[in-house]
């Protein structure tokens, strides 16, 4: 019995930390995982960040992260890291893992959590498969960057000429009046993946009056469908009933949703939704308990 942990939630937008002492929960929030920089360095000043506020050190600290490479998927190498007496044992893995257990706990299925990135991930009865969460160069179709990407360049295409006019360029000017001057201001903001994701909610509060946003909003949902499919098809799921849970900001919008529902009803008529039992946090807590023979027990490095 753990009388003292920490639970670490690395996103791109906010890294999130629950302190667990002795009964008691206390939460924080710190910036969010800078993907394009060495992550474990950044885990382990979380982690002595927590350690200073509790003025203690704890027994288990668990995290499930964005960004983390196979190389850096060393929980030794995030422990040797630390001050002496900050954690006693470490469990680290992709927010994947934690975004799975959170929603569906320790049983087959799959989960997409699609926030201002996305990834997939399903497990069957002996394997798991892990489908996009490739970042917003090479992947993440369907997130909010995703999302607020195609507005961007939805609003500027109607800028030219080249496409309909839409009324997501009204969001677009509140931010830079000049459109033609935006695109120099976007690349040299800091923050320029958390700002292109925040119109990925301009998409879904116009998609009922906007034929542009709707469609952003269609092909986001069906793009989700597809590697849900695809995750499950992946661990030998689609021929069963498999439960098949959503996360993240991204399904708030109901025309995403609907067209994650009709789609995936498409591509898998068995898969069922459930409704997520918690969160990341959650699914994080779970780690150290996880069985030794569960599949996702490959996907997380302990010590």
């Amino acid at each position: 019995m753990f009388h003292t942990r920490l639970v670490i939630d690395g996103g791109q937008t906010e890294t999130k930390l629950r302190i667990i002492r002795q009964g008691e929960v206390s939460e924080l929030r710190l910036p969010g995982v800078q993907t394009h920089l060495p992550v474990l360095p950044q885990l382990a000043a979380a982690i002595g960040h927590a350690a200073n506020i509790s003025a203690a050190g704890f027994d288990v600290v668990s995290i499930g992260t964005t960004g983390l490479t196979k190389a850096e998927q060393d929980a030794g190498e995030l422990m040797a890291m630390l001050e002496p007496g900050v954690a006693s044992g470490l469990n680290l893995a992709h927010d994947s893992v934690s975004s799975y257990l959170g929603a569906l706990g320790d049983r087959p299925g799959a989960v997409v959590a699609a926030g201002t990135g996305v990834v997939t991930l399903a497990v069957g009865a002996r394997t798991t498969a892990r489908v996009d969460g490739w970042g917003n160069i090479m992947g993440d179709s369907g997130s909010a960057y995703w999302m607020g990407q195609q507005a961007l360049s939805a609003v500027m295409r109607a800028h030219d000429g080249r496409g309909p006019q839409t009324a997501l360029g009204i969001a677009v000017r509140d931010r830079w009046p000049d459109l033609e001057e935006a695109y120099i201001q976007l690349q040299a903001d800091p923050n320029r993946i958390a700002v292109v994701a925040s119109f990925g909610k301009e998409v879904s509060l116009r998609a009922g009056g906007d034929p542009v946003a709707a469609r952003i909003c269609e092909l986001a949902g069906r793009e989700l469908a597809h590697s849900a499919a695809t995750a499950l098809r992946r661990t030998g799921q689609e021929a069963s009933h498999p439960a098949v849970a959503c996360l993240g900001g991204v399904f708030a919008g109901a025309q995403v949703r609907a067209a994650f529902i009709a789609e995936l009803a498409l591509q898998v008529p068995g898969a069922r939704l459930a409704e997520p039992a918690g969160e990341g946090l959650d699914g994080i807590a779970m780690m150290a308990g996880l069985p030794e023979n569960h599949p996702l027990r490959a996907m997380i490095s302990s010590i």
